[in-house]
């Protein structure tokens, strides 16, 4: 797995989580900034038998990709990796621990000195960051101040939420927050809005495996990262249209969860097509920006998952008439990156409503911005105006902001099609879970999707609905 380096000072090479650094005047140049990125790190510990678990090596295999991405110090993994690889992904090879390192994992056999470690499993250590999931609820806690939930084997979205929430508690205590790692923090997919620990959801329940999935970056690849993750008995089932017009950059592979930097130039589309097909699912391209001119076919997906930071196409998410639709957004600045929003539509207000009058503050957030020192310092080696605005413009961004994101967004179509609570809007930030703000969403009758159920073992069998 190539990782993202210094090779250019441009906006699309420049690495989203490092730029938070630069906004907010911690670091008085580009080199400056990313040598403190590189002194974050972390380990991530499995206990006993852990790596026999399908649903443990989902939450791993997220911490890994989430972390080198995120942590440019890199993620050293502590444990028995020789056991075979049982999550269906394709492309890492046949054991645990040939998928970390082809994730950019480094096996070791014991962490390295004073960097942070969570813990998957049994045996944690004392002060490490203990990682649990189970059924639909997923936290972490300081190992021996809480009690584990259930860990089933099946209980995939929550293990790569769990993972991802292990990653974000370290990354916050690594940029200053003093709480974070040592906090027991936590969410349900089955009520956000609820004590995570409480908030479990049934057993058995359906999956969509029919959808429309607009934006192929950060929020995108996340989503189908966790759906790549499920265990379908039967892929084929599964068919995507994937929508976006944009190619890959270098900056991408510090936020997306499918590329990697020898992927830079290529159209997002072929390559998250590719990798949907080699998991076995069955693709559509749609390879042109969405302005709400669709008509929906009938065999067309009528659920939309859409992942993109644009006004004018979120306004027309509603104009083709899908049954649901699940936006997701990020806060963009260094202050509010951790921060997220979802909306689903048809809602108690409509999409236009809600973006159709947007106007984008970032060129004069930019124009803040760039009068920080490590702007000026580029400004100094040569750079333009034009150039330093385009820069200062970009969002800062961090992986398992995406996917904790993404997953939420994943179990809101979930729970639609298993009756379960729908919401309108969910406000959070990982900064404090407790200030989550959620309202009710509208009950829809019916959707008309393919869908996957799972049995009380959790092995998904294709089952019209």
């Amino acid at each position: 797995m190539m990782t993202h380096m210094i090779t250019e000072i441009s906006p699309d090479a420049l690495h989203r989580g490092v730029k938070m650094a630069l906004d907010n005047g911690e670091a008085d140049s580009i080199e400056a900034a990313y040598a403190l990125f590189a002194s974050y790190r972390m380990a991530i510990g499995l206990g006993t038998a852990g790596g026999q678990s399908l649903a443990v090596q989902a939450a791993l295999l997220t911490m890994v990709n989430c972390g080198r991405r995120g942590l440019l110090g890199g993620v050293e993994v502590v444990g028995d990796l020789n056991v075979p690889l049982l999550v269906d992904l394709p492309g890492l090879g046949e054991t645990l621990g040939d998928a970390i390192v082809t994730l950019g994992g480094k096996p070791r056999g014991d962490p390295s000195p004073q960097t942070p470690l969570a813990w998957l499993g049994d045996g944690a250590p004392a002060g490490a960051l203990q990682v649990t999931f189970g059924d639909w609820r997923a936290g972490v806690f300081v190992a021996g101040e809480g009690e584990r939930l259930p860990e089933g084997a099946k209980d995939i979205p929550a293990a790569v939420l769990a993972g991802a929430l292990a990653v974000a508690e370290i990354f916050q205590r690594l940029r200053g927050n003093p709480m974070a790692g040592d906090r027991d923090v936590g969410l349900s997919l089955w009520d956000p809005r609820a004590p995570w620990r409480s908030a479990s959801g049934p057993v058995e329940w359906v999956a969509p495996t029919k959808l429309w999935v607009l934006g192929l970056g950060h929020l995108g690849q996340a989503f189908l990262w966790t759906l790549g993750l499920l265990p379908f008995e039967r892929p084929a089932d599964v068919e995507l249209t994937l929508q976006d017009f944009d190619r890959l950059a270098l900056a991408n592979d510090s936020t997306s969860m499918l590329t990697s930097v020898d992927m830079v130039g290529r159209l997002k589309t072929r390559e998250v097509a590719a990798w949907a097909e080699a998991r076995g699912f069955r693709t559509r391209l749609v390879e042109r920006r969405f302005g709400g001119d669709i008509t929906l076919a009938e065999d067309d997906p009528r659920i939309l998952f859409c992942g993109v930071d644009n006004a004018e196409a979120r306004a027309a998410l509603e104009d083709p008439r899908f049954d649901l639709v699940v936006d997701a957004g990020l806060g963009a600045g260094p202050h509010e990156y951790l921060a997220m929003r979802l909306h689903t539509f048809p809602g108690l207000v409509t999409a236009r409503a809600r973006w159709g009058e947007a106007s984008s503050t970032r060129t004069a957030d930019a124009k803040a911005v760039a009068e920080a020192s490590a702007y000026q310092d580029l400004v100094a080696r040569g750079l333009d105006d034009c150039g330093l605005l385009e820069i200062a413009s970009r969002t800062v961004g961090v992986p398992f902001v995406g996917v904790i994101a993404a997953t939420l967004a994943l179990m809101e179509i979930v729970r639609r099609l298993n009756q379960g609570p729908g919401l309108g809007v969910l406000d959070l930030t990982l900064r404090d879970l407790s200030a989550m703000q959620g309202v009710a969403g509208q009950t829809l009758k019916r959707f008309r999707a393919v869908s996957t159920r799972t049995d009380s073992s959790g092995i998904p069998f294709a089952a019209p609905l």
